[in-house]
């Protein structure tokens, strides 16, 4: 290299520096990642008396995966700054952030106790470090105890007094008969009263999980469904030909949820629904969505499924939101009865032999048939690797094979390897979601895999907290923009999209109750 070429690279590295970090400031997450990802090339035939740049790089290039929720990415860019300057600090920060934000308290823990030690005086660090150490003893505490009892809630010993509770007269919401059995006007009821801000009897929440646990635990971890047969509508006059829907995330959009319903009809045995998991966390009506779909569940189990999602887990709730909102509307014993439903979760489903229904998608491994999820044993949290965390966290990527999650957990696949999975399962088509889609879908994988998301205009965990400090009374998580969809099979089992735009919903910003020390 010239002396004229070495002396135009430090200025050229400057210049895709600031750009990256204009892209940053403005939300262009991606354009960042690119304009860090060229200078760091460029640094990359530099003398090394010229690379004082490359950790301050790597980790701006850590807090645009950051922001665009690819921890795994993150944590590897903080990895190599670490590398490049074990001293340099935003490197640990941004380390520690990502794993925070996946749960990973522990880890989390290590490098915020190693910006303390190298900035002794930066708050927030210590008040992250403060809240890692609460949560990570707090689930130490639960698996304790969850190991030395695996009967889990004494609340089985006490339907009974639960059936009894008095609901107090001033009390003007929807009841339950005397005989606690839920049927749809106590559903549609309770639709009603939450459109309206309003909750209903702690009673009634209690008895509807401890019907839906029940439930839940009768079915295999994955479902076999069926489109309804053409003499279960009963209508003559109403020639439509019988349909299964199929929806994404949700994350507690009460709203939105509403909408579907409208659009689509509410669940029966002639209109049957899968929710395909994160019904809940960043929208802040997540008990709203959750126990809506619970009682239509408890009323007709067979015409709503539900699929586990990664966000119905401790570690996500804790972070996310729901933990905070069953705590501010109800209390302790409701959301340990929740996440006893959620274990309960199946984690995948399977359409007419033919259509495999899942969170997050496919395995590291080659050989999974169903009857390995079939097989699972999921009454758990979710492990950090293995089956099920495949099926709750995974990715399609476009290049073939396999590659480490972007997100740092689970793994990305390719189309070969979806190929390769309904081929040995003699199925058409994996139907996944997951991720937010601009138009609310995509179809990805040569046609072979479909991913669906139902929550249009999403709130990402860091545009909440941008908004948060800058604009916290007008936010009302309106930022990404994204259609939400659905999807609907008939008996030919060809895919049928519908698209819509967010509903109104009143001004209260997502993640309203969780803890503000989780912004990262």
């Amino acid at each position: 290299m010239s002396g004229t070429e070495q002396g135009t690279e430090p200025s050229r590295v400057e210049e895709l520096k600031s750009e990256g970090n204009t892209n940053l400031q403005n939300g262009n997450y991606s354009g960042a990642v690119m304009k860090y990802s060229e200078a760091l090339d460029i640094l990359s035939g530099v003398a090394p008396d010229a690379l004082s740049l490359v950790p301050v790089l790597y980790a701006n290039r850590a807090m645009a995966h950051i922001k665009n929720e690819a921890y795994g990415l993150a944590i590897a860019d903080a990895e190599a700054a670490i590398r490049a300057d074990a001293s340099y600090v935003k490197a640990y920060y941004r380390r520690g952030s990502a794993n925070l934000a996946i749960g990973k308290y522990k880890l989390a823990l290590k490098d915020f106790r190693a910006v303390c030690k190298m900035r002794p005086n930066d708050r927030d660090a210590r008040q992250k470090l403060k809240e890692c150490d609460k949560a990570a003893k707090q689930l130490a505490f639960s698996s304790a105890i969850e190991s030395a009892d695996s009967a889990g809630l004494s609340i089985d010993t006490t339907i009974a007094t639960i059936e009894t509770m008095v609901v107090d007269e001033k009390y003007d919401g929807p009841r339950l008969n005397d005989d606690n059995i839920i049927n749809e006007d106590f559903v549609l009821a309770t639709m009603e009263r939450f459109r309206l801000q309003k909750l209903i009897h702690r009673k009634y929440v209690l008895l509807t999980l401890l019907r839906v646990r029940d439930i839940l635990k009768s079915e295999a971890s994955l479902v076999d469904l069926r489109l309804p047969s053409s003499n279960e509508n009963n209508d003559k006059q109403n020639n439509t030909q019988p349909k299964f829907t199929i929806c994404g995330d949700v994350h507690g959009q009460y709203y939105d949820l509403l909408k579907i319903f409208a659009l689509n009809g509410p669940p029966s045995k002639i209109n049957p629904y899968c929710f395909n998991g994160d019904f809940v966390d960043r929208g802040s009506f997540s008990f709203e969505v959750v126990f809506t779909l619970f009682a239509w569940k408890a009323l007709c189990p067979h015409a709503v499924h539900l699929n586990r999602g990664n966000h119905e887990t401790k570690n996500m709730t804790k972070i996310y939101g729901f933990e905070g909102e069953i705590k501010h509307k109800f209390d302790n014993t409701v959301l340990t009865l929740f996440h006893e439903c959620f274990c309960a979760l199946p984690l995948a489903a399977c359409l007419e032999s033919k259509i495999f229904i899942v969170h997050g998608g496919l395995s590291s491994d080659d050989d999974v048939r169903l009857d390995d999820v079939r097989k699972i044993n999921r009454a758990m949290e979710p492990p950090d690797s293995g089956l099920m965390c495949d099926l709750l966290w995974s990715d399609p990527q476009a290049m073939p094979g396999r590659s480490p999650s972007k997100r740092g957990v689970g793994l990305s696949f390719g189309p070969d390897v979806t190929q390769r999975f309904l081929q040995l399962n003699d199925l058409s088509l994996v139907v996944r979601s997951h991720e937010v889609r601009d138009n609310g879908y995509e179809i990805e994988h040569d046609g072979n895999l479909i991913t669906v998301f139902s929550a249009p205009n999403y709130c990402t965990f860091f545009l909440f907290i941008f908004f948060f400090f800058i604009n916290i009374f007008t936010f009302t998580g309106d930022a990404m923009g994204n259609k939400g969809a659905f999807i609907t099979f008939g008996p030919d089992l060809k895919p049928k999209f519908t698209t819509y735009d967010a509903a109104p919903h009143p001004p209260i910003r997502p993640m309203a109750y969780a803890s503000p020390t989780f912004a990262l």
